[in-house]
């Protein structure tokens, strides 16, 4: 039954993730609840180790209709890599429940800022060339991949929301954009969970399988929709990720 949980919420997770990021909001607190006794690096870990699998086919299906800048997004990653593993390997000394109250208020201000600018990734119009692009991109995959790899919860909103916000992306692209860097830091702080010892890769195999299955759904809906859907589903997603995260951090 505890697996069967898991396995739904892992579903969920992959469809959610594959549009706008946010998946974790439905996994890692599954994890939490289903396996109490569990050390919270096995669990962060056993979580990337699944949802690693959807990101990736999620990355391969929107690679295939959108035209995504590789120059850019290429060392982007890479950044993140690295970033992602210095956070995993701090979350396995430290524990990062200071960051629980400052989420929700991050986040609130996103929404916020979202609201009230109707127009904002609306329209593809990369505002930066060349070098300056990738610079920014790998800055934001830099701080974003420690954050992912260290606490993990709104990454992919976070990351969509810079590529919109300092990029000039509309959602689609960014969502889209977002995949391969999440890919990165994934796969990076899963090398440093299993190098500690900190995954059930029995466990997390069944979780992948039902992480695919909802990230090619997500997928297929964000691509047939565009980019104000996308847009919408971020808003809602978001949203969530603050009431969860305001009641975990204020009044749990």
């Amino acid at each position: 039954m505890d697996l069967l949980i898991v396995t739904a919420a892992s579903l969920l997770a992959g469809l959610v993730d594959s549009i706008v990021g946010g998946g974790g909001l439905i996994l890692i607190p599954a994890l939490f609840a289903t396996y109490p006794g569990a050390a919270p690096a096995t669990l962060f870990g056993t979580n990337k180790s699944a949802s690693v699998w959807g990101t990736s086919i999620a990355t391969v299906q929107y690679a295939r209709r959108v035209r995504l800048r590789w120059p850019v997004l290429g060392p982007a990653a890479l950044a993140a890599f690295v970033g992602s593993f210095f956070g995993a390997w701090v979350v396995t000394m430290i524990d990062p429940a200071f960051l629980r109250k400052l989420l929700p208020v991050i986040l609130l201000a996103v929404l916020l800022y979202t609201l009230t600018k109707k127009d904002l990734g609306r329209v593809h119009a990369p505002r930066h060339d060349g070098r300056r692009e990738s610079l920014l991109a790998c800055g934001i995959g830099l701080v974003l991949g420690w954050y992912d790899g260290f606490f993990g919860p709104g990454t992919g909103s976070f990351f969509i929301f810079l590529f919109v916000r300092v990029l000039g992306y509309d959602f689609l692209n960014a969502s889209a954009s977002a995949k391969v860097l999440n890919v990165a830091t994934n796969v990076s702080a899963i090398a440093l969970f299993a190098a500690k010892g900190h995954i059930w890769w029995q466990v997390g195999a069944v979780l992948a399988v039902a992480n695919i299955a909802g990230s090619l759904i997500g997928t297929r809906l964000a691509l047939k929709h565009g980019a104000g859907f996308v847009r919408w589903v971020f808003i809602v997603v978001v949203g969530a990720l603050i009431l969860k995260t305001g009641y975990d951090a204020f009044l749990k």
